[in-house]
């Protein structure tokens, strides 16, 4: 390629991320042009609205309406209009001419993921999606890159940044979930439904993405299995206070092993227990941290800002970068390689530990009886606390060695309806204790 000819560059959205995508690639555009080689010309920033108040103030000449001509006249396209549609007809269609693009649409990746790689790998194209996980956090390129040469066993983390200020200001604060999701909602962490975050659509979006690049495995979005944070209450953060842990929100990939040693993948999303010498208790406010347990290299961290305009269009200029270079250079272009083809474990199949909190009848010989039920599904209690609520009722607070998630779920079938049992009262899994 001559290093003298532009890469025609098509932005799609505006908004928070795009706006500021737009400025840098603007403002450095001579600093790019060093790096990559080319020139990284800005043809055209598509919008739905014309005149809607945008974070930045933006050349009119740039903004266009005519979203298919401005794809179909690019050599990259950097899509941030969110959401299916239509992101992914636009994306899949510049992958079929050879035209490559960056994306921060976690939701289009989760859900089409080999469907846009296929295309892409058809046609030569390159498709980077580093900050669809994370924001600013390096991730996506470590996963598919400087870990593709170990086995990595595990990846669990916290992966939405409103969820983990709700439950931050819950621990820190003593607020309840309701209160701490309307500090969250004026500072702007929450959308004025809140509901992807809060139940956890967002955090399994993302540990499907994650899973598929750890395990080379596509790991559908369908097969996540997600809880998200609303259960959580006043009383069991103090429980957890109370034992030296806190709640988070964890996004969990990790590989399980059957009984006859044979191998699959889960992924899973829900609020969990982590002692706090562990490194993920202390992500405060809306950051993420993303942990990696890998055979060779160990036990890595990625930490920072998961979401925010100029901190995830970092992440967005990372990929333009790369996939630039790679361009001028004429190499090969180079996809994720999910060929591995494992199967994907029900959530039943998932080893970890439990913490059980029942309302029993204050009379002798109860607690035998519900440590029985545990042990007479091969549940081994670790710790068993008893303390008065009201008069005849007595509260106890079980905690478990190891346990598969099947046993556990038949336990609880089962003191629900027991004689002794008032109410099972909440159950959390602990993750990192």
């Amino acid at each position: 390629m001559n290093e003298n000819r532009s890469l025609r560059v098509a932005l799609l959205g505006a908004g928070s991320v795009g706006s500021q995508v737009a400025r840098l690639l603007l403002e450095r555009a001579d600093t790019y042009e060093v790096r990559v080689g080319a020139r990284l010309e800005l043809v055209g920033i598509g919008v739905r609205n014309l005149d809607a108040p945008r974070d930045v103030d933006l050349p009119k000449d740039l903004l266009t309406s005519d979203i298919d001509a401005l794809v179909d006249g690019s050599d990259v396209v950097v899509e941030l209009m969110g959401g299916i549609d239509p992101a992914r007809a636009l994306v899949l269609r510049s992958l079929e001419r050879g035209v490559d693009v960056v994306t921060a649409n976690k939701a289009l990746v989760a859900a089409h993921g080999p469907e846009l790689r296929a295309a892409a790998s058809a046609s030569g194209a390159m498709l980077l999606y580093e900050a669809a996980v994370g924001g600013a956090i390096p991730i996506i390129r470590p996963l598919d890159a400087s870990l593709a040469g170990d086995r990595v066993m595990r990846v669990m983390g916290i992966v939405n940044g409103t969820t983990n200020y709700i439950l931050d200001k819950m621990h820190r604060e003593g607020a309840t979930l309701d209160e701490a999701l309307r500090v969250a909602t004026e500072l702007g962490y929450a959308e004025a439904d809140p509901t992807a975050d809060i139940e956890g659509f967002d955090a399994a979006s993302k540990a499907t993405i994650l899973a598929s690049l750890a395990f080379h495995t596509e790991v559908p979005v369908a097969s996540v299995h997600r809880e998200g944070i609303t259960g959580v209450t006043a009383e069991t953060v103090a429980q957890a206070e109370k034992d030296d842990q806190v709640i988070k929100l964890l996004a969990i990939c990790e590989r399980v092993f059957a009984d006859d040693g044979s191998e699959s993948v889960n992924a899973r999303v829900y609020p969990a227990l982590v002692a706090k010498d562990h490194p993920l208790a202390a992500v405060h406010e809306a950051k993420n941290a993303i942990f990696i347990e890998a055979e060779a290299a160990g036990d890595l961290m990625f930490y920072g800002a998961g979401a925010g305009g100029v901190e995830t269009a970092s992440a967005v200029l990372g990929d333009l970068v790369s996939l630039s270079r790679r361009r001028v250079a004429g190499g090969q272009a180079l996809h994720p390689g999910v060929s591995a083809h494992l199967p994907v474990a029900p959530m039943s199949a998932v080893v970890t530990r439990y913490q059980v909190t029942i309302d029993v009848k204050d009379q002798p010989g109860v607690m035998a009886r519900i440590a029985g039920k545990f042990g007479e599904h091969g549940v081994s209690m670790e710790s068993l606390e008893q303390r008065i609520s009201d008069e005849g009722i007595a509260t106890l607070v079980v905690g478990t060695h190891q346990a598969r998630e099947s046993l556990v779920q038949t336990v609880l079938e089962q003191l629900r309806q027991h004689d002794d049992v008032v109410e099972v009262r909440s159950f959390i899994r602990a993750e990192a204790v």
